[in-house]
């Protein structure tokens, strides 16, 4: 049977990879100029233009990331019962579309979960099947590069993204210190043109793949197929992901050290440029010596990234740790679908994909909540202070990567023959 590269592009040879992965991965880039204009202002939008605190922020950006959870395994699980994943991709880069115009009109920290609620809708219905999209394309010996290719496009537009915020910023002299609500409307319009971009390079560059090897019984939405290193693997993620609070706060606790709003955009766009730099050599890396060796060490960066985050005492301390905490997220997220993809058959990739998200999704609810409530505190206790999130998510991440570092090596669940 011929594989899954063949089928849509002919034999891999060096760095040609299949049509899906670039339509996929120009789908992500200008997914992320419309998102990334938006997602690093919107902690500044609550917190200086609504007067949100970080409590709230946390619990705003936990149910946000854990709303789409459940969707992303359902979804997941319902493109290997129908064995298509290009529609779900699509309807999901749609919904979120349809859902980031609101946040010109919100004018209160419930609007902006709503919206935040719906955009993450969208995610959950494409993130599994797309993931899974990419996986069937390629055949084991490019996944990594596949998979790190997809990661940088993906950043390149949140620099993008981010660049262009930052113009329109300037442009309209937002406060050197705070957000003003015009700048951030500005920035909401003009998010809205690469967002529809998007979705139709997705709906018309794309083509639907088909399972490689034996057609077997539509999987159980369930773990009870899996191998146990792939249950292990999910348990280490849980682990480290509780220390892994949102990215807002990193965005505050730059600010909190002295970083004006543009200083923070060119924060954003340094720690992207970084990621996507970094994404396919590590991906290619990965391919050769091991991706369990990538993540162990990507997880020991983030622990030391954080344990400066906690210690940070002026802006420009902040903004050299995004510089390396942008090669941590390369050395690992392309790295770790990757993984995944190894851990499991074929057949049962998307509800892995789904699996492996949702875990990730729960567990980000209440690892913001208390982050948002060590930083601020709540009633008589005054909490610990910024560094105190930082602090725990260090302690954590370490702890994962002893027990990866511990995981026996995986033999590969599934070649694409």
């Amino acid at each position: 049977m011929r594989s899954a590269s063949r089928r849509h592009s002919g034999t891999v040879r060096g760095l040609r990879l299949p049509r899906n992965v670039w339509a996929v991965t120009l789908t992500s880039f200008l997914t992320d100029v419309s998102s990334e204009m938006l997602l690093n202002l919107l902690p500044l939008f609550l917190f200086n233009v609504l007067g949100v605190r970080t409590a709230a922020i946390g619990a705003i950006e936990g149910v946000a990331e854990s709303s789409s959870s459940l969707l992303k395994m359902l979804s997941g699980w319902f493109s290997d019962r129908i064995g298509a994943r290009k529609p779900l991709a699509v309807l999901g880069y749609g919904v979120s579309t349809l859902a980031k115009p609101f946040l010109y009109f919100v004018s209160t920290w419930g609007g902006v979960l709503a919206v935040r609620f719906g955009d993450r809708v969208g995610k959950g219905i494409r993130t599994a099947p797309r993931d899974a999209l990419v996986a069937d394309s390629v055949d084991e010996s490019k996944r990594g590069i596949a998979f790190g290719l997809h990661r940088a496009g993906d950043t390149a537009g949140a620099v993008v993204g981010i660049g262009v915020a930052l113009l329109i910023i300037l442009a309209t002299r937002s406060g050197a210190v705070e957000l003003s609500r015009e700048s951030f409307r500005l920035v909401v319009l003009a998010s809205m043109v690469p967002a529809v971009l998007a979705v139709l390079v997705l709906a018309l560059g794309a083509r639907e793949t088909r399972v490689g090897g034996e057609r077997r019984r539509p999987p159980r939405l369930s773990l009870a197929g899996f191998d146990g290193r792939f249950r292990y693997f999910l348990l280490v993620v849980v682990l480290f992901t509780l220390g892994n609070s949102s990215d807002a706060f990193l965005i505050l606790r730059a600010q909190n050290a002295g970083l004006s709003v543009p200083g923070v955009l060119g924060m954003m766009m340094t720690f992207n440029l970084v990621y996507a730099l970094v994404s396919s050599p590590a991906g290619a890396l990965s391919d050769r010596f091991g991706r369990r060796r990538f993540l162990v060490a990507g997880w020991a960066l983030y622990a030391v990234v954080y344990l400066g985050f906690a210690r940070a005492t002026a802006g420009w301390h902040t903004w050299a740790l995004m510089g390396v905490y942008g090669f941590y997220y390369g050395m690992t997220h392309g790295v770790a679908k990757a993984f995944v993809a190894d851990l499991v058959p074929c057949e049962a990739r998307g509800t892995a994909y789904g699996v492996y998200n949702a875990a990730v999704g729960v567990t980000a609810l209440p690892a913001s909540i208390i982050a948002g409530l060590l930083w601020q505190g709540v009633g008589r206790w005054s909490g610990f202070g910024p560094s105190a999130p930082f602090l725990i998510g260090s302690a954590l991440a370490l702890l994962a990567a002893v027990l990866l570092a511990a995981m026996r090596p995986a033999a590969t669940a599934c070649v694409t023959d």
